[in-house]
């Protein structure tokens, strides 16, 4: 079926095994009250002698700010502040926030829970990690993207390592590792903090978000609670486009610091929400996460062994989509119709770290194991799509297994004061079992072609395959300029993911099965670039060139999408480059400029053609005012045509369809610190009202042709839209 299409889990009240699960609704109530609750409790705050804080409490300060884009602040390396208002509107997925950084983009789905893409590269070439542990969306066409189960809000620090450049973090990262961390809470003396903030905007967008804390020098509680919701917008041409959402998430953390030097800590969150969308055929209306984690952390060990880290994380996804709990149900299913996935995630790792008089070590151990299931109804084999009647008698059916354990290390010289490098290697044992006892393809032998059940050839079967990945960096202080240059050197071999290996269309029973003849995609790729900072100027670039060998490809035969057929997958050669660079200077203590431009490139070299799914030329430019306790920016968004496109290639979520035109579009905010506890701030996305689409975008739903939606046309983007938001900090 259409990657637009497939279904992906059911509204029933199935039982699921080792879940955390009272019921949904108790969930929902008590998240709500909760941040009722600790609203008032914020408020009523205010009026309280804080004599007893702390001076680091004391000295936390509202910065008068929106982010409008992210700049690199060492080699490689970008670090940003998640909980700090950005524009365009303050992001509600994790795809959504990584935009302001070059070189992202995202396969939009509309409102919400778009797929991010880092220099054309996506899916599990992006290792995205969430407090140290990967969650795993469970949907076949990845409507459940791991970053949709990200709320920025919630997280104090956001790192983008580039490239292959780093082996700490797990496998396959050949295009960027991107981690969501929250940092321990820290205590002197018995305390607490309570920061929050409220979003209200256009289309009925409404968030609210809550992180408290209390504790002492021997440990500590937190709870972060966040929700987000809004209606369907409209575009610049004031036409509505269906994709209203409401999400939330509840996490907590207790932490025990006996001593400066350890730290143990017991995480655990539930999150759930609905979507629809007006790219696909099918809507979310259930995206249930379950998260627990507990890490270990001792430094100060000894001279040489100087720290130890562990850690364990468990991840359940739940997802249902349907046709009818968000829109009403026509077209090829006219009956309410339902499909239910989910994926449960077990992982660890433990690594050490050693230090000597210029060298510094960090080595360990890694794994995870990945189950997925789904909902079948017996009588059908292996449709994924089932009537919602009933749906809540049928059984949960395991269609994949997948394990992988790594041993890496990490070794940073300091050569001298000025000179530095760090080299890296991992190797990997990766595993995945096909638990499917059939599988739906098309039969050759009827005309017109129509689909049928066929005996899965690979039932049973597991494949393995141990893959290598390693870089060395070179860093360098020039004594010339006040600048830092370097030199990556990376490769990277990735296992096929679940989307790659279980989720392509198979031919018939005798043709080479994806599950067999998909190989490891490998990315050996050079990264340079330059810091220079001096005076009032600051400035970067980034560049990489590189060669993906056996590059996993989807392609769409020409008219899938309209016929519902799957796409297919196979091996190709590639070639990629691009570069993001980008400058920031002050004219006066007042008055700041910045600008920032992202390219990426890439060549089918199998097929002598262009990569699919490539982001076109994209440019910011921003001015700031900032005086005293406000400051005032403005953001032009400008984005080059993009003629280079693979008709009819793509990724599990998207293909190209056609060319796409440039835009550029407008925005402008004003941020006003009350005093140390309260901050306003406001802004105009699109200004002018432009009406336009972004390049990696889904096609209109026939779901929706009422709203003037179609299979060959781009998704619209908001048309004006104003937002203000209030942050408080206690």
């Amino acid at each position: 079926m259409s990657s637009n299409t497939i279904g992906c889990a059911a509204r029933s009240r199935l039982s699921v095994d080792f879940s955390l699960r009272p019921s949904r609704r108790r969930w929902q109530l008590a998240h709500a009250a909760l941040l009722s609750l600790l609203s008032g409790a914020a408020l009523a705050a205010e009026s309280m002698d804080h004599s007893h804080h702390t001076e680091a409490a004391d000295s936390v300060e509202l910065a008068p700010m929106v982010i409008t884009g992210v700049a690199q602040q060492s080699p490689l390396t970008v670090v940003t502040d998640p909980k700090i208002p950005r524009q365009p509107m303050p992001a509600s997925d994790g795809a959504d926030y990584l935009k302001t950084i070059p070189g992202f983009s995202a396969v939009r789905n509309g409102g919400v829970n778009g797929d991010p893409v880092f220099r054309g590269m996506f899916g599990s070439r992006l290792k995205l990690l969430s407090n140290g542990g990967e969650m795993l969306g469970a949907c076949p066409n990845r409507m459940d993207s791991p970053s949709s189960y990200i709320s920025p809000d919630t997280f104090d620090k956001l790192t983008v390592i580039k490239g292959p450049q780093t082996v700490l973090w797990g496998p396959g990262a050949s295009a960027a590792t991107v981690l969501f961390e929250r940092e321990p809470e820290q205590f002197s003396e018995p305390d607490y903090r309570i920061n929050g903030s409220l979003l209200t905007g256009s289309n009925g967008r409404f968030d609210r978000n809550l992180d408290a804390a209390a504790g002492s020098e021997q440990g500590y509680a937190r709870l972060m609670a966040n929700s987000s919701q809004a209606d369907d917008y409209a575009d610049g041409n004031g036409d509505t486009v269906p994709s209203r959402y409401d999400k939330w998430n509840t996490d907590v953390a207790l932490g025990w610091t006996p001593d400066a030097d350890t730290l143990v800590e017991l995480t655990a969150g539930r999150g759930d929400g609905y979507a629809r969308y007006a790219g696909r055929g099918m809507d979310g209306s259930q995206f249930q996460r379950e998260s627990l984690g507990l890490r270990f952390e001792k430094t100060n060990i000894g001279e040489t062994f100087y720290g130890l880290e562990a850690q364990v994380y468990y991840n359940y996804a739940d997802h249902i989509m349907d046709n009818y709990s968000l829109r009403s149900p026509g077209g090829m299913m006219p009956n309410p119709t339902l499909s239910r996935v989910d994926r449960r995630t077990l992982g660890g790792r433990l690594v050490g770290t050693w230090q000597w008089t210029d060298v510094e070590l960090k080595a360990g151990v890694d794994a995870q194991r990945s189950e997925h299931r789904k909902v079948m109804d017996p009588t059908k084999a292996v449709n994924q799509m089932v009537l919602a009647a009933g749906s809540a008698a049928l059984p949960w059916v395991p269609d994949a297994m997948l394990h992988s354990y790594g041993l890496f290390g990490e070794l940073t010289w300091d050569i001298t004061d000025t000179q530095k490098v760090v080299s890296g290697v991992r190797v990997d044992l990766h595993e995945a079992e096909d638990q499917r006892e059939f599988f739906n393809s098309h039969d050759p032998s009827s005309m017109p072609m129509v689909k049928r059940n066929w005996d899965n050839p690979t039932a049973g079967e597991t494949r393995r395959d141990t893959l290598y990945s390693g870089f060395v960096r070179y860093e360098e202080e020039l004594a010339s300029l006040p600048a830092t240059w370097y030199a990556g050197l990376g490769h990277a071999e990735r296992f096929p993911d679940y989307w790659e290996l279980f989720v392509s269309n198979p031919g018939p029973v005798g043709t080479v099965q994806p599950f067999d003849s998909v190989r490891p995609e490998k990315t050996t790729q050079l990264d340079v670039g330059l810091q220079y900072a001096k005076g009032p100027l600051e400035a970067w670039v980034s560049a990489y060139a590189g060669v993906v060998e056996d590059y996993i490809l989807f392609s769409y035969v020409p008219g899938v999408m309209a016929n519902m057929i799957r796409a297919e997958v196979s091996n190709i050669d590639a070639t990629i480059a691009g570069a993001e660079m980008g400058a920031s200077y002050r004219f006066t203590s007042n008055w700041k400029g910045d600008a920032s431009v992202a390219y990426a490139w890439g060549e089918n070299r199998s097929d002598d053609r262009a990569m699919p799914q490539i982001p076109p030329l994209e440019g910011r430019l921003g001015l700031t005012y900032e005086r005293d306790n406000w400051s005032t920016s403005g953001l032009w968004r400008v984005v080059a045509s993009q003629g280079r496109v693979a008709e009819n290639q793509g990724t599990v979520v998207g293909k190209d369809f056609d060319e796409s035109s440039g835009f550029g579009v407008l925005a402008v905010n004003g941020a006003y610190r009350l005093n140390e506890n309260f901050k306003l701030s406001a802004g105009v996305d699109n200004l002018l009202d432009k009406n336009y689409s972004e390049h990696l975008n889904l096609a209109g739903s026939a779901g929706f042709a009422d709203y003037g939606l179609d299979a060959t046309s781009r998704v619209n983007e908001p048309g004006r839209t104003y937002w203000a938001r209030v942050d408080m900090s206690f």
